[in-house]
């Protein structure tokens, strides 16, 4: 489908109603308007820790690597959000959906990352340097998006699949961000059990 931008404003959401693929109007708090626009809010914060990963990558390889994954990610999360403004009964030409090559793509990511990782003594408090700090909040939107759209498919019919990608990439999002700390030198700050009084300014890194 052919995209033309022509005119930003078109004033006809004024009255808190919006139109999804196909011309169909619905209110701009309906559950299928939060899902997509969660996953909006996920795409531009994984566009800040892009951003700030771009500074490093004429230094360090890693940062080269990432940048190849954010512009994957982000371009696949911006092809669910418009498969999720598409209600169940319209389609057009050359509509992405997301499925299971989708979320193996994933795993295998997951899997390629987490084989430079030790494992895990302690949990990791979001943190750290930049892009990992970016990544952090990146991965808790994209638990809000899970859960937006699990609500989303108690009340209307939507495939499977949207549901299962965004449990894998928040998986992604923290194994990217324990990538992030040791590749591109970055701290990881862990969490101290029952940690009080003049103890609580101290950092932890690794």
């Amino acid at each position: 489908m052919a995209i033309r931008i022509t005119k930003v404003y078109t004033r006809t959401g004024d009255k808190g109603f919006t139109k999804l693929v196909g011309g169909k109007k619905v209110a701009k708090d309906a559950l299928r308007i939060e899902s997509y626009g969660t996953l909006d809010e996920l795409n531009s914060v994984l566009g800040l820790a892009r951003v700030f990963n771009d500074d490093l990558k004429d230094r360090l390889p890693a940062a080269v690597r990432l940048d190849e994954i954010f512009r994957r990610l982000q371009n696949e999360l911006f092809d669910l959000g418009s498969e999720l403004a598409t209600p169940a009964d319209f389609s057009y030409e050359g509509m992405f959906t997301v499925g299971d090559n989708e979320v193996k793509a994933l795993e295998r990511l997951i899997d390629e990352l987490q084989k430079d990782l030790s494992p895990l003594n302690s949990f990791i408090l979001p943190g750290g340097g930049k892009v990992s700090g970016f990544l952090h909040q990146a991965r808790t939107v994209c638990r809000r998006a899970e859960r937006d759209i699990l609500r989303l498919m108690h009340e209307e019919t939507i495939s499977e699949w949207p549901l299962k990608y965004v449990n894998r990439l928040s998986d992604l999002l923290f194994v990217m961000s324990r990538w992030v700390s040791k590749n591109l030198g970055e701290p990881e700050y862990l969490w101290e059990r029952g940690l009080r009084g003049h103890d609580r300014g101290k950092k932890s890194k690794t």
